[in-house]
């Protein structure tokens, strides 16, 4: 199943600069570790903004559940997920 989500991160002025940036790297680590394996299938960030837009592709709305609340941002994220289905014009073999 594709999901486009768009994640909006606001991190608090009161973290502390070390906190923000262990944080920053454990979601590096984790986005790039599901982007290996598969289900991150796309990530882009907005340009001016805290934000990306990306493309999961997972077995099952339970399993986005989990891999989005197990991101370490989490806590500072606002999170919109659309579902998306193949388009019947599509030309692209590799969709679904």
């Amino acid at each position: 199943m594709l999901f486009h989500v768009r994640m909006n991160v606001n991190l608090p002025a009161s973290l502390a600069p070390e906190e923000a940036a262990t944080l920053r790297q454990a979601e590096k680590d984790f986005a790039q570790r599901l982007q290996r394996e598969g289900k991150w299938r796309h990530l882009w960030r907005i340009a001016g903004q805290y934000a990306n837009v990306s493309i999961f592709d997972v077995d099952s709305v339970e399993e986005l559940h989990a891999l989005l609340t197990a991101l370490p941002l989490f806590p500072y994220m606002q999170i919109d997920v659309m579902p998306l289905c193949r388009h019947p014009s599509s030309i692209r073999t590799d969709d679904r």
